[in-house]
């Protein structure tokens, strides 16, 4: 199970993930999947023959005369993995954005020196996350340590924010991404979002658009001087924060539909810590997002 987020992610929904719920192909010699209108269609017959974590433990059981219940202790990927895993990447990025807000002061006299910190951390964050991205196997003491480095940034570059630009920025920012994940858990598990094909292809293809247009924006900033075209300031400014926070809101709904298939289809255990790295990916996104709106915001008054 890998992060759907589009910059990291190698598999998504792709047709040969045996667990991601769209491999509908009939197989040579297997049951046929009914497939007209319904991409996570099952197969109709023995829903392990096209699993390749699953192995059936109940024999020549019908399964028709009702579901059996999961075997206990199948080294298999559970919630609470996803639950713990999660929690430790987060809680680790929370201590070291908190470390770096104390130890690392954004006055006047320190500012350039805590600044230049958080942007070496910011870089060495994405070559960690690009990193393990390409890697087949998750690592845990990659991820962890991903997730200190982008608190270090996440400290810096918030503490700048709330001390220079907006009193209360940070807290701001944290209640809006707290709300952007509670609002889209409800509406995933209530149907309200219904992830699909279609769903995850406009996703991609409006993600790919919104990355292009920031690097070209970044480039004209970087080498014309001023906010390059604006995309980031001002009325533009605005709109785009709007359209990222809602890119990290479908964000977290892939995320969700990853670990739902990865239950379902018994990924391995340690497939958990992929689902905290993807989380954290698309909460650090929301955050980012929430925090330029509000700094665009309060510099527009």
């Amino acid at each position: 199970m890998r992060s759907r987020n589009p910059v990291f992610s190698r598999r998504g929904f792709s047709r040969d993930n045996g667990y991601a719920g769209f491999n509908t192909a009939p197989q040579a010699g297997g049951p046929a999947v009914a497939t007209q209108g319904n991409p996570y269609a099952q197969p109709t017959g023995n829903p392990y023959a096209q699993n390749p974590y699953a192995q059936n433990p109940y024999g020549q059981q019908d399964l028709q005369h009702g579901a059996p219940q999961a075997p206990a202790a199948t080294g298999r990927m559970t919630i609470d993995d996803v639950i713990m895993r999660t929690a430790s990447t987060l809680g680790l990025l929370i201590v070291a954005a908190a470390l770096s807000w104390a130890l690392l002061p954004v006055d006047e006299a320190n500012i350039s020196r805590s600044y230049g910190i958080g942007i070496g951390a910011a870089l060495l964050g994405m070559v960690l996350a690009l990193v393990q991205s390409f890697k087949r196997k998750a690592s845990p003491a990659l991820i962890l340590t991903y997730a200190a480095v982008e608190g270090v940034f996440l400290g810096v570059i918030s503490n700048i924010v709330d001390t220079h630009v907006a009193n209360g920025a940070a807290m701001q920012a944290v209640l809006g991404t707290m709300a952007v994940f509670a609002a889209v858990l409800v509406a995933y598990k209530a149907g309200w979002i219904r992830v699909n094909r279609r769903f995850y292809g406009f996703v991609m293809a409006a993600a790919l658009g919104f990355i292009l247009l920031m690097g070209v924006n970044l480039l004209f900033a970087v080498f014309g001087g001023g906010d390059g075209l604006g995309f980031r300031s001002g009325p533009l400014g605005i709109v785009f924060g709007v359209v990222g926070i809602i890119l990290g809101a479908c964000f977290l709904a892939l995320d969700f539909k990853q670990v739902e298939d990865g239950l379902a289809y018994g990924a391995p255990r340690e497939e958990a810590w992929f689902a905290a790295f993807g989380l954290t990916l698309t909460l650090v996104w929301i955050y980012l997002e929430f925090l330029r709106l509000i700094s665009i915001l309060n510099s527009s008054d």
